[in-house]
């Protein structure tokens, strides 16, 4: 995969991830118990972000688990997202092309061995908060609420306008 592409997949990955965040602070107080699921599918984003984070410039794991104990508020948690969000579009604008196909030795939270190159590490990053993002959405859609649209085709449509054109 080109750089261009991950590029636009980190940035595509930010403008979802502040959708959803966004939709999810208009749901009332009847709704307590799907908005605390939602949180907590959210912040097990965040953690495996974090820990993939940690993998690639070579920090220690910041997680034992794949999500925490406690569940932060969603203010919070949107804050920590956005955070690393940030760093990862920063971080793939950083990189050039050889780098994508560097092996990484590391230890999953189950204890397990893990080796992936830093390409196969992003498009994981990128596949597990679609797929994630997508559990929240059928949450939402169960208590009447339409999800925002997480498509890849309108976040390039919105982002680019001029793609709109004939």
């Amino acid at each position: 995969m080109s750089l261009t592409t991950l590029k636009s997949l980190f940035a595509y990955k930010a403008w979802a991830n502040s959708e959803l965040f966004s939709k999810l602070a208009t749901l009332t107080p009847e709704h307590a118990e799907q908005l605390h699921t939602c949180i907590r599918t959210l912040n097990h984003i965040y953690v495996v972000d974090r820990i993939f984070r940690a993998h690639l410039s070579g920090e220690p794991r910041p997680f034992d688990a794949t999500n925490t104990k406690s569940t932060p508020s969603l203010d919070e948690l949107r804050s920590d997202v956005e955070a690393t969000d940030a760093w990862y579009v920063k971080y793939v604008d950083g990189l050039i092309e050889p780098a994508l196909l560097e092996a990484l030795s590391f230890t999953f939270t189950d204890g397990d061995s893990g080796r992936m190159t830093r390409e196969e590490i992003l498009l994981h990053v990128i596949t597990h908060g679609g797929y994630h993002r997508g559990n929240v959405g059928q949450v939402l859609k169960s208590i009447s609420v339409a999800p925002p649209r997480d498509l890849y085709t309108k976040f390039l449509h919105v982002s680019e306008p001029a793609r709109r054109a004939a």
